[in-house]
């Protein structure tokens, strides 16, 4: 045997080697053999979502915010206006500026938003309207902050839960200019309703002062409207406190301030902790801009009803009985799961927007097993079946195939054990296709040996045309078959991804052990001899 031969051997079964230990060797200390590989959501059960990001929702309160601050700076600077409020489509409408004043509020307007919105304008009897549009520009780079920071959102509460392998994209869109759907995949979840409650719960926090005189409780919207002399003051709108009191459940609604003393961007922490009596409840950490506000507002209104919003909906409305700062506490009749759920969705940050569910698909451990112990079987009937067909009919030559067949396995899973990747059934059925293709490649070449045999050609001779003559076919083939694979990986999704990775390292490692490896198995089965004759 020549000795760059014998190196080249060498090398290649140490290469073999090493694939194979990052396939069957233990991913971490004390786990079990194999455990490098993944299994998906089609093999170890879980839940697919596909989550639609209701982009219009941080637009909407994106203009709710700016007509209050345009009301409060007019106060301040004692320009006259009658209303300052969120218009039909996406604008602001300020109406009834005094014409004495038109052009101070028209400055503050394009001083302030002159590069977000699109000014407007139209004076009648003394009085000056404006109407502020979003531009599309900057509609568009909202609607697409707002998907990757609900992405990262979902991600932090995914993380929380301990979820191993989750899958989370952006995935397409649902007729706006911007893709606003989100896929996520969480394999081995065996409770998917209370998963998919956390995972869409925007859960928006703010705590906002009840009115002082007439905030209520009242029994009913109408009569808190009727309280407050038929009209609601714009600087206060009504929500809706759910108090929950055991059997003497009732549902009330307070009279709230719009503008909140803190809201959860101050949030630093929350945490499961127990009230007074002794029940589940959540505690909450205020950074120190938070606490500094949070400490001002309580120090100013002792003796008032401080509300706890979540989604705008009422949780509690203690009364402030002193000067608080860097705490306070959630309470509401919670389960210890609940007040474990609640604090875990305030660290984690409140949705810019809300979701819609557009698909949602479970799929139980028993039926994930089923799909393992039938693709397992599908594949190893594939891959005897090739063994015998080779074997049988390219006689000894085929042991040279099978070889190839068996390394192009190792390199394969291999490689998805040493990358942590995620084996999913559309993925077994990659690893099948691979294993077709590896067995067309040298199915290619041994055709071709023989030709060249029968055109007189000595046994060495043969395989060398043999293999130099087929290169280019093989390598068209299967390159084109790899630029497929790419466009799947690039605009697939969770499955569809799986199979395409199988595809793609399967179909590099069939052009090395196809085009290299079965060569030098040809050479070595040859050595220095003169053979007259080979079995093929």
């Amino acid at each position: 045997m020549q000795k760059n031969l014998r190196w080249k051997l060498i090398l290649i079964l140490i290469f073999l080697g090493i694939c194979t230990y990052f396939f069957v060797s233990p991913g971490e200390k004390g786990a079990p053999w194999f455990s490098r590989l993944n299994l998906g959501l089609d093999l170890k059960g879980g839940i697919h979502l596909v989550l639609q990001v209701v982009t219009d929702d941080a637009l909407n309160q994106e203009l709710r915010q700016d007509a209050d601050r345009i009301a409060q700076e007019y106060r301040s600077r004692d320009i006259p206006f009658t209303s300052s409020r969120k218009g039909n489509g996406f604008a602001v409408e300020i109406t009834g500026v005094d014409a004495a004043r038109a052009g101070d509020a028209r400055a503050y307007l394009e001083d302030t938003y002159g590069n977000k919105y699109e000014l407007r304008s139209k004076s009648l009897e003394g009085k000056t309207d404006f109407v502020l549009a979003l531009t599309s520009g900057y509609m568009r780079e909202t609607r697409e902050s707002t998907v990757r920071q609900a992405l990262e959102t979902i991600r932090r509460r995914v993380d929380a839960l301990g979820v191993a392998e989750p899958t989370l994209q952006i995935y397409g869109g649902s007729g706006q200019e911007v893709d606003d759907q989100i896929i996520v995949e969480l394999p081995g979840i065996d409770d998917p309703e209370r998963i998919k409650g956390l995972i869409a719960n925007t859960a928006q926090l703010k705590l906002v002062l009840v009115k002082k005189d007439q905030g209520g409780p009242f029994s009913s919207v109408e009569s808190a409207i009727t309280a407050n002399g038929g009209v609601i003051p714009e600087d206060y709108e009504i929500l809706l406190y759910r108090e929950d009191r055991g059997e003497d459940s009732r549902v009330e609604y307070l009279v709230v301030n719009r503008t909140p003393v803190i809201t959860g961007k101050d949030l630093k922490t929350a945490r499961p902790s127990t009230d007074g009596n002794g029940a589940p409840a959540v505690s909450f950490f205020l950074n120190s801009d938070g606490a500094k506000l949070f400490a001002l507002a309580t120090e100013q209104h002792v003796g008032e009803q401080l509300a706890i919003v979540l989604d705008d909906q009422v949780r509690s409305a203690p009364v402030i009985n002193e000067r608080i700062e860097a705490e306070g506490i959630i309470q509401g009749r919670f389960t210890q799961q609940q007040a474990s759920d609640l604090s875990l969705l305030l660290r984690s940050g409140a949705l810019p927007a809300s979701l819609v569910v557009l698909g949602e698909r479970s799929v139980g451990a028993s039926l994930g097993n089923d799909s393992i112990r039938s693709g397992i079987f599908a594949s190893l009937i594939g891959f005897g079946l090739v063994i015998l067909g080779m074997l049988i009919y390219y006689r000894q030559s085929g042991i040279n195939a099978v070889i190839c067949l068996i390394a192009n396995t190792a390199i394969l899973l291999g490689f998805m054990g040493m990358v942590g990747a995620t084996l999913t059934l559309p993925g077994i059925a990659g690893i099948i296709l691979t294993i077709g293709m590896a067995v067309d490649a040298n199915i290619l070449i041994f055709e071709r040996i023989r030709e060249e045999l029968r055109s007189g050609k000595t046994v060495r001779a043969a395989v060398d045309s043999g293999f130099s003559k087929v290169l280019w076919t093989i390598l068209d083939s299967n390159i084109t078959t790899l630029l497929a694979a790419i466009f799947l990986f690039q605009f697939g999704t969770g499955p569809i991804r799986g199979f395409a990775i199988t595809l793609f390292v399967g179909l590099i490692a069939n052009i090395f052990t196809a085009i290299y490896l079965s060569h030098r198995i040809f050479e070595w089965v040859l050595g220095s001899r003169r053979i007259e004759r080979l079995s093929i």
